[in-house]
């Protein structure tokens, strides 16, 4: 165990920020916001310095606390850090502190939305690095109420609808989740993600629900694929996973953009995160039998978001169904993996590329994607509030640079070579076409129709005649320019040497390879 709480730490900062923006929102909005970006700042920086801390050859979790909290119910304060886990905590740090740097010039959001911004990047560090499953679901659900209100205060006209709706997905999830690892507890005595995973790993789980959970006279195999569906259903909303994703198309249109941008960037990711952290070392045996439905599920959050996102006017919609789309390509590279069995070295070597290429595609997803909003922000702003895509036209005679930036973003998008799309793409389907050939050929259309409805925003959008309204539109100012400038720099540095993200992966990802036994 480590000797400094590093992991505590960075839980508690943004926490701690949120309280004192709070206290100074008394001061005024220019106080609480330079408090805010000071605090995400900080909880970037301290981010990279666990990054350069963390030792890449060490298969075993890094920067463990264990407390003892209470244990006549299992509950113990134990947390740390992997590869994985290190890559969320740094797209999470990183979008935050876009979102809020997006909201500078936004006078409708103040303190109050500063903090909750604080407070939301408290449960995703609390999620991504808990280990005990009462300790990780109170982050889990501390993560949800900042983003209600988010929604519900600061949205649009149908905010209130998109709120409640999305409260209501997510809450279903979470209590599927809970029922489940009550389930576990009861058959196991742990709530701890590792001791389970090692009990899986050699039968012990499976004997131990058989012989504690008396449902109906079912066998262990029964009520532990039921465990596994209710669990899968948690996860599969928050990601989201079609057909369970009816919130996301209102929640991500009514909210701000500048909170979408932490909506898709870091909120989304929670859910494959759980597949990588829960189904996958705790459930492999479940996966593999549920294997052809999972792969039609992956499938499906393929192709029939990027088919709704052609089809949609309103560019906000068209960026939601298309993160659907990109988290896709992740169930999908995840469940060929848990489907597939054999220990020969060609083999393992597919599982790896294909784990690797989906904690690559989590990272440049989460920025890239939270980059789209960004300047969505910027464009609502300066139209105002027209956000459609028969609105514009010609705009990069009027936004000669905000069009070749937001150009830039979409391209990395679409997983053009060079940007920080494309390795994580890329070697999904390096992994998937040997393990899955089929679905891989299927998943295939999806990328087709990314691209044409993407080439389509850039067309219809920045090209064509400039109509007399928009001649006058201001391009983006120095300081939105220096704002946005490390992010465009980040797509290219790590579509160009990937190794930077994938190099403190690899003794991680073997480890989710080598748990995919029964």
């Amino acid at each position: 165990m480590t000797q400094f709480p590093y992991v505590s730490v960075l839980t508690l900062l943004p926490l701690a920020g949120g309280v004192s923006v709070l206290l100074l929102g008394r001061a005024g909005r220019s106080a609480a916001r330079l408090t805010a970006i000071a605090f995400a700042t900080a909880a970037v920086a301290y981010t990279a310095m666990l990054w350069s801390h963390f030792v890449p050859g060490l298969a075993a979790m890094q920067f463990q606390e264990f407390h003892a909290w209470e244990p006549a119910i299992g509950l113990q304060y134990h947390v740390g850090a992997d590869g994985l886990s290190l890559v969320m905590l740094a797209v999470s740090s990183i979008v935050v502190l876009m979102s809020i740097a997006a909201s500078w010039k936004n006078t409708k959001q103040g303190p109050a939305y500063f903090a909750l911004l604080l407070f939301l990047e408290t449960g995703l560090f609390g999620t991504y690095t808990a280990l005990n499953f009462l300790h990780w679901f109170l982050y889990w659900e501390l993560s949800l109420i900042p983003a209600f209100f988010l929604i519900r205060v600061w949205g649009g006209a149908g905010r209130a609808r998109a709120a409640t709706r999305f409260f209501v997905y997510t809450m279903v999830g979470s209590i599927t989740l809970l029922l489940a690892f009550l389930a576990l507890f009861l058959a196991s005595g742990s709530f701890d993600f590792m001791e389970l995973t090692e009990m899986a790993q050699i039968g012990q789980l499976s004997a131990a629900i058989g012989q504690n959970l008396h449902w109906h006279q079912w066998d262990s195999g029964h009520i532990t694929m039921w465990l596994f569906c209710a669990t899968f259903l948690g996860f599969a909303i928050k990601t989201p996973v079609v057909p369970f994703h009816g919130w996301l198309g209102s929640a991500y249109a009514e909210a701000a953009p500048e909170t979408t941008m932490v909506l898709t960037g870091s909120l989304s990711k929670m859910g494959v995160y759980g597949f990588f952290r829960i189904l996958l070392p705790i459930f492999p045996e479940q996966m593999w039998r549920a294997k052809t439905v999972l792969l039609w599920l992956a499938i499906a959050s393929i192709v029939l978001p990027a088919f709704t996102a052609w089809v949609q006017t309103d560019l906000k919609r068209m960026f939601a169904y298309s993160s659907i789309n990109h988290l896709g390509y992740c169930i999908l590279g995840i469940v060929t993996v848990a489907g597939s069995t054999g220990a020969n070295a060609s083999l393992v070597d597919e599982k790896a590329a294909a784990l690797t290429g989906v904690m690559l595609q989590l990272f440049s997803h989460g920025i890239t994607a939270a980059t789209l909003f960004w300047f969505l922000a910027l464009l609502e702003r300066r139209s105002g509030g027209l956000l459609g895509l028969n609105d514009f036209g010609g705009l990069r005679r009027a936004m000669p640079v905000f069009s070749g930036l937001m150009g830039i973003a979409l391209f990395a998008s679409l997983g053009l070579p060079g940007l920080m799309g494309f390795p994580g793409e890329f070697l999904i389907f390096k992994g998937v076409f040997p393990l899955a050939w089929w679905a891989a050929s299927l998943a295939l259309l999806g990328l087709l129709i990314t691209a044409v409805f993407l080439l389509t925003i850039l067309q219809r959008v920045f090209s064509g005649p400039l109509a007399e309204r928009w001649k006058s539109m201001p391009d983006l100012t120095p300081a939105e320019r220096c704002m946005l400038a490390p992010t465009i720099v980040l797509m290219f540095a790590v579509g160009l040497y990937p190794q930077m993200i994938a190099g403190i992966l690899q003794n991680t990802v073997m480890q989710f390879v080598g748990q995919v036994r029964y």
